[in-house]
């Protein structure tokens, strides 16, 4: 009887909680595609990548010797360039799903729940 006399006050601070969940989920959505493993792994390949690459353009005499004749820098960072690339490419190519919302599972659902029940 107590929640028959305050209906509006239940139903608006639903309405605010349900508003504020929906705004976070949306905030998590955008924060897991920015900070996606595969965009981190390979932004930090491919500044490495340019560092060691820039580093093997012009080696030494005792850094070849080093290395039995083998320009190990040029060819690491190209290799780390590469990788790095692909990571970024691979992002490009399937980027990150968002998971489907509470209102689209439960529509979808249901009707091949009833159809198999």
């Amino acid at each position: 009887m107590t929640n028959e006399h305050r209906p509006g006050r239940p139903e608006s601070e639903t309405e605010q909680l349900a508003h504020q969940v929906e705004e976070l989920e949306r905030k998590s959505q955008s924060a897991a595609r920015l900070f996606d493993v595969r965009r981190i792994i390979g932004g930090l390949f491919v500044v490495y990548g340019v560092i060691v690459t820039i580093a093997g353009i012009n080696p030494s005499d005792a850094d070849l010797e080093k290395a039995q004749n083998i320009n190990i820098n040029l060819w690491t960072g190209l290799a780390m360039l590469a990788l790095g690339l692909a990571f970024l490419v691979w992002l490009k190519v399937s980027p990150t799903i968002p998971p489907p919302a509470d209102g689209a599972e439960g529509t979808e659902g249901e009707p091949e729940n009833r159809e198999q029940g």
